[in-house]
């Protein structure tokens, strides 16, 4: 199914800053930290599952993803 680009953008900036809410980090550190560690992409491509998952779960799991590529948050 193809997505709409400004509903997955819409998504992904709110997961962001959820994201930096939790890690006390800027829109732009978790933007940052989230892409150096493939999240970002990851999300993009998984775009169809992620968005049905609600954001406190998704911070956890891209956490934990970003952490078995190297990250230090957890």
């Amino acid at each position: 199914m193809a997505y709409n680009t400004r509903d997955k953008l819409e998504w992904m900036l709110i997961f962001m800053t959820e994201f930096g809410k939790r890690f006390g980090l800027s829109l732009k550190q978790a933007f940052n930290y989230l892409s150096r560690y493939q999240a970002i992409a990851f999300m993009d491509d998984h775009y169809d599952y992620v968005h049905t998952q609600s954001f406190a779960s998704m911070v956890n799991d891209m956490a934990e993803y970003c952490h078995k590529n190297g990250g230090a948050l957890v």
